[in-house]
């Protein structure tokens, strides 16, 4: 007799994952928004250092890395949560705040974990398109919600499409969305955007309690491998509801070692971000050149449409056949569209190489 599995198995999706991980040979990694830079090397000290207490648990309460993020951002360590990666607040919030009989709102095409946040709880998701731009439409997303409205997801800048609205639109978005609903602003790549100060936005915290800012260790500084994502919020009622609902020791020892450490090399960060918004400026440049258009990028990638007569899965094959990975548009929400994040220059020129060749 087969197993037999909840109905929420059958309806949550599978996390589109990228491919490439068993490559023998050496492969041009631009599927997954990583940073082409490895740990500094004070973080990468940090981490060996940490190895000799592996026999013990980690901080279950993250109480030294919430301390240095109050220090840094100046918001009170109580109202900061710690996460193994962004990813699992977001699935946190959504086991805390939802149920069936709730609705979500979020942009579609947006980040591929929004998703599983209501199928997994039973609560009604309402997608909103992104506007002409490929950015969120706040005033369409503004009339999906309701009194039954818990939980409302604004990425910024957006996951695949990679642009960004003001400020001044979700500060103003914010004064209508009643207190009743959470709102969360992912912010995975708000260092890389050039609208405004990346930490303009924690101002509104004090006015906003049911505002949340999402941020993650994994893209700017290097540490996807490790996993160490942080929010945040208005209040102090969001952090203690996430550990309510997950598993103790969730960030472990060697993250919250590396994300200390890290947060003490801020001129490193943004010597990072620099090269990156330089490699973004050229390859969109040499992408127009090629007569695509890609978006108007405030991250660490861009996102373009291939055009109708062209074949997704035939150019990232013959990408791939030429040794480099991307992302296809159809597994983030938009069939004919790639996804290609921002490595090195001597990795930007082979992806600018190769595409040429298979278009």
């Amino acid at each position: 007799m087969a197993l037999e599995f909840s109905q929420r198995i059958r309806r949550i999706p599978s996390y589109p994952v990228a491919g490439g991980y068993a490559e023998q040979a050496p492969m041009v990694r631009l599927a997954s928004n990583e940073s082409p830079y490895p740990p500094l090397p004070a973080v990468a000290e940090a981490i060996e250092r940490a190895l000799s207490t592996l026999n013990r648990y980690p901080d279950p309460s993250n109480s030294l890395l919430r301390a240095r993020l109050s220090d840094r951002y100046a918001v009170p360590a109580s109202r900061i949560a710690i996460g193994n990666g962004s990813c699992d607040i977001l699935l946190a919030a959504g086991e805390a705040l939802l149920e069936p009989g709730a609705e979500l709102v979020y942009a579609w095409p947006s980040f591929s974990v929004y998703p599983h946040l209501g199928a997994a709880s039973g609560a009604r998701a309402l997608t909103v398109p992104l506007d002409s731009s490929d950015r969120h439409d706040l005033e369409a997303m503004l009339r999906e919600v309701t009194v039954a409205t818990r939980l409302v997801l604004v990425c910024n800048p957006n996951n695949p499409t990679s642009t960004a609205i003001p400020l001044q639109q979700i500060a103003e978005f914010l004064d209508e969305v009643p207190a009743h609903a959470c709102v969360i602003v992912d912010e995975a790549y708000c260092e890389f955007n050039l609208l405004e100060d990346p930490d303009a936005s924690i101002e509104l915290l004090d006015s906003h309690p049911n505002l949340v800012l999402l941020r993650t260790f994994s893209k700017v500084h290097g540490l996807c491998g490790l996993r160490v994502g942080f929010a945040l919020c208005g209040s102090q009622e969001l952090p203690r509801a996430l550990d309510q609902v997950r598993q103790p020791f969730f960030c472990n020892a060697l993250a919250q070692a590396a994300a200390v450490e890290a947060l003490a090399h801020q001129d490193a960060v943004i010597d990072r971000v620099t090269r990156t918004i330089a490699e973004r400026i050229t390859v969109d440049e040499r992408l127009r050149a090629l007569g695509l258009t890609p978006a108007e990028s405030q991250a660490n990638f861009c996102w373009f449409e291939l055009g109708e007569d062209r074949d997704e899965a035939d150019v990232m094959r013959g990408l791939q056949e030429r040794g480099v990975l991307v992302r296809g548009g159809g597994a983030l929400g938009r069939e004919g569209a790639l996804r290609v994040t921002y490595g090195t220059a001597e990795e930007d020129a082979r992806f600018l190489e190769a595409l040429a060749e298979v278009l």
